[in-house]
């Protein structure tokens, strides 16, 4: 047994707290990107903004890209009529497009047809085979083309009408398959991976860590690590056997160390990962077989597994079969790029799956971008109220005064002295929706504070007596505007860059520190944010676009709706007529 090793190889691994390397899946270009993919890759790209934000001293790395070998990539370039290299280049390069639009900030975007991959496997090969860990032997089972994985019979579903056998977890049907492979010896590592599954936060949510250890808890068969060339081509050969091609989840997995430069020594700078993000669809090959797979090379495991959930739409699966599998760059259309990765983060949570509809979408997004959020920067920087287009400094004789009087006044400071602490902590947690709550509750809480405080009823020149006491309301506002701009950068990067450009916050100002510097902590007088201070003239106030319904409805719907009135109209002549003929 293998566990006190686990435990040195674990300390080894957590010993460089300069770094964090944060991954993504690498997505299978069997098909285009849908958001259920987007999903994964805004999750890694606000966790790696909020390290950068509350650890500047740390190295944060992310990493995501496109895994290009096995069947079904052969079968989806022989669909479309084009080389099968030629097809991997056009789909990943889709994926690439809808990163970089979305704001995906990426230090290495890598694909698994690259040369330095297949040498980083190669090598990894050599090592598990170097160590006694990967054997020869003729194997037989049930096998599935679309998951590109064996499946033991208790994970099957017989259909009894066609004699079918499908996977219990997809759906996809099963084949019997007899061949001669090379086998890993993952039944080796059962103890060592159910010790590491153990640890405590390893798995997140705490759901997946018991779906794990329930299969750990039955024997673990050892797995087949490679495929007869004749049958799966388009992979990495086996080294020094041309008739074996590696199994496509070996390969994919390695693409996380060959990122970093494996087997080259600059690798061990940053790992192992702080954190991998990966759906719950794939949970088996991370939890057991990539755990199993490092320990057998002498690498730590990852220190983390944060698992979401998928997307259904409108409640059903999303399916081509369906036809509703939502395209990233045509819900951009209706919603922004911006707004969609707000909403994704907004409405999705790890433990159960999160689901897309066109009036939710509606509704959130005009709701806390265009009204609370967009609608109080609007009002703030009117120049009805702030003619002198100033972000100014709360006056220590007015600030006390209005905390002291308007109950309002009072719950926007508590609302903003709970921010910091309650984001960090919600932030820790990949609990997104759980940010966007405590940052629109605030922001709530201001917009109540302007209704309360009626700072269109002191608007005068800037010599009126009510001039300061009105600074200090749009003072206390802005503090708001911009902590909670400071808070939401992880989600919404580009947005909230633009209301901080807006308020002229410099850039050096804008880290998760600054959030102790406002009217709330009293230091705005001594060493604090800003005196007086111009708004950017050329920034827009207008943050975000109330979408309309009419205008921006899917096609797809109208279309329906046009055909239920077409029924309808249709039914109502029959009635009419048979109402006639009866007279």
């Amino acid at each position: 047994m293998l566990v006190s090793k686990v435990k040195y190889i674990q300390a080894l691994g957590v010993r460089c707290s300069s770094s964090h390397y944060v991954t993504t899946p690498i997505f299978y270009v069997n098909a285009a990107p849908h958001i259920g993919h987007l999903y994964s890759a805004v999750i890694a790209d606000a966790h790696c903004r909020y390290q950068r934000l509350r650890h500047p001293e740390r190295r944060v790395r992310l990493c995501t890209g496109t895994d290009e070998h096995g069947t079904k990539i052969q079968q989806a370039a022989a669909a479309h009529k084009v080389p099968v290299g030629q097809y991997c280049d056009e789909v990943s390069a889709r994926y690439r497009d809808v990163f970089g639009a979305a704001g995906i900030e990426h230090d290495d975007f890598i694909r698994t047809t690259e040369q330095r991959h297949k040498q980083a496997v190669a090598h990894f090969w050599h090592s598990l085979q170097s160590r006694g860990h990967i054997y020869s032997a003729a194997y037989s089972g049930w096998y599935c083309v679309s998951d590109e994985t064996f499946l033991t019979e208790s994970q099957l579903r017989l259909d009894a009408t066609s004699g079918t056998r499908y996977s219990l977890e997809s759906g996809h049907p099963v084949e019997w398959t007899e061949e001669t492979n090379y086998m890993f010896r993952l039944s080796q590592f059962q103890d060592d991976v159910q010790h590491w599954v153990k640890q405590k936060a390893c798995i997140r949510p705490a759901k997946f860590q018991k779906i794990l250890l329930d299969t750990l808890s039955e024997p673990l068969p050892d797995v087949s690590v490679s495929r007869p060339a004749n049958r799966v081509h388009w992979a990495i050969p086996v080294p020094n056997d041309d008739t074996q091609t590696i199994y496509v989840w070996l390969d994919a997995l390695i693409n996380y160390l060959s990122s970093l430069g494996y087997p080259n020594e600059q690798y061990r700078a940053d790992w192992p990962p702080a954190q991998q993000i990966i759906g719950k669809d794939i949970l088996k090959f991370h939890g057991i077989y990539w755990p199993a797979f490092l320990l057998a090379a002498g690498l730590a495991p990852p220190q983390q597994l944060h698992v979401h959930s998928h997307w259904t739409v409108d409640g059903q699966k999303m399916s081509k079969s369906r036809h509703n599998v939502v395209d990233p760059v045509q819900a951009a259309q209706q919603y922004t790029m911006e707004g969609l990765r707000y909403f994704l983060l907004r409405e999705g949570v790890a433990h159960s799956d999160g689901n897309f509809s066109h009036v939710k979408a509606l509704r959130i997004l005009n709701s806390e971008l265009a009204d609370t959020l967009g609608n109080l920067l609007s009002r703030a920087c009117a120049k009805s109220l702030n003619p002198q287009q100033i972000y100014p400094e709360p006056h220590v004789e007015h600030l006390p005064h209005l905390l002291h009087d308007v109950d309002a006044a009072k719950r926007l400071q508590e609302s903003l002295l709970q921010l910091q602490g309650r984001c960090e902590q919600h932030y820790e947690g990949n609990h997104f929706h759980l940010v966007a709550d405590t940052a629109i509750a605030a922001l709530h809480a201001t917009n109540n504070f302007f209704e309360c405080a009626k700072p269109w009823e002191l608007k005068a020149g800037g010599s009126s007596p009510n001039a300061p006491r009105l600074q200090t309301i749009i003072a206390m506002t802005m503090d708001a505007l911009r902590l909670c701009g400071i808070v939401l950068q992880p989600m919404i990067p580009q947005l909230t860059s633009r209301l901080l450009d807006k308020l002229n916050v410099p850039t050096s100002q804008r880290s998760w520190r600054h959030l102790q510097e406002s009217f709330v902590m009293a230091t705005a007088s001594s060493d604090g944010v800003h005196k007086n201070r111009q708004l950017d003239e050329q920034s827009s106030a207008h943050l975000f676009q109330r979408i309309l319904e009419q205008q921006n409805k899917p096609a797809e719907q109208q279309q329906q709706q046009q055909s239920l009135s077409h029924v309808k109209r249709t039914k109502s002549k029959k009635e009419r007529k048979t109402t006639t003929s009866m007279s």
